[in-house]
């Protein structure tokens, strides 16, 4: 049996030897490519001293890759009962470094993973949970989080949502949150050969880090507000926030009504989620 730089068996012999042809279902794109994998792995930094949150493992890639940089401990959420034998042979190969956790992510308690430990989330996001998973971790009620940075694999077009400016197209809810409460980068594209099966976009890696001390505001409240700004981006805001006393809210911060949701910077939205909780 040939092996791959770290020892391990090829992914291509891994997939096809424990019959782990990815299901669309499950959102499933391996990447094979080891040296793309670590590329994803250096991006989020010195890993020795952290454990690794990582969600969807596939036949282990992204983990290989992870523990190869020198993770202290890599701990890996798959749904897909498929792929745990061809894991454990991962955590066979680097004993007491790898612990993997078979069930839901959507369902996982994530801060309880490694509670007073350095926390990072490195994952090749399946396509199909990954912008829910994000938003629940831009909105948790303690801040600043238990994760030091995230390091994230989504579809490009996400991403551009994640890190748009007030006034471009991209701008909307995903890019409020996140430039309420974290700083985000586009750090590289991977193009869709790089997958197995070929997604029909290209993806990219992003990399987060949470801010200490973000503008105060209630995350319901201001989840809500641009809920109701975004729902209806073309019309003017006082239209679009009428369901949650638009005029009062536009009367209290001194916003325009005429303006739309997309030229609003995060202050502002800030200032009408305040307006709206009464503060």
């Amino acid at each position: 049996m040939s092996t791959s730089v770290d020892g391990l068996p090829p992914l291509r012999d891994v997939i096809e030897r424990h019959g782990l042809q990815p299901k669309r279902a499950l959102g499933q794109n391996f990447l094979l490519d080891l040296n793309l994998t670590g590329k994803i792995a250096r991006q989020a930094g010195d890993l020795s001293e952290s454990t690794v949150i990582e969600v969807g493992p596939g036949p282990g890639g992204l983990t290989r890759a992870l523990l190869m940089h020198g993770a202290r401990r890599v701990v890996a959420i798959e749904r897909d009962e498929r792929c745990l034998a061809a894991l454990a042979e991962v955590s066979e190969h680097y004993p007491g470094r790898l612990e993997v956790v078979p069930g839901d992510a959507l369902k996982t308690d994530f801060s309880m993973i490694a509670p007073g430990e350095k926390v990072k989330i490195v994952a090749n996001l399946p396509y199909n949970i990954g912008t829910e998973l994000l938003v629940r971790w831009l909105t948790l009620p303690d801040w600043p989080p238990y994760y030091e940075s995230m390091t994230l694999m989504f579809q490009k077009e996400v991403a551009q949502r994640i890190v748009a400016q007030p006034g471009s197209d991209a701008y909307g809810r995903l890019g409020v949150l996140a430039g309420w409460r974290v700083e985000a980068r586009i750090a590289f594209d991977v193009p869709a050969q790089a997958f197995t099966p070929p997604p029909k976009v290209t993806s990219s890696v992003i990399h987060i880090v949470p801010r200490a001390e973000p503008l105060a505001a209630d995350v319901g409240v201001l989840a809500r507000v641009t809920e109701h700004a975004f729902g209806q981006r073309r019309k003017m805001l006082r239209q679009s926030l009428k369901g949650i006393e638009g005029a009062r809210l536009l009367a209290e911060t001194g916003i325009d009504g005429t303006r739309r949701a997309e030229t609003l910077d995060v202050a502002e939205f800030v200032a009408l989620a305040n307006a709206l909780a009464g503060r």
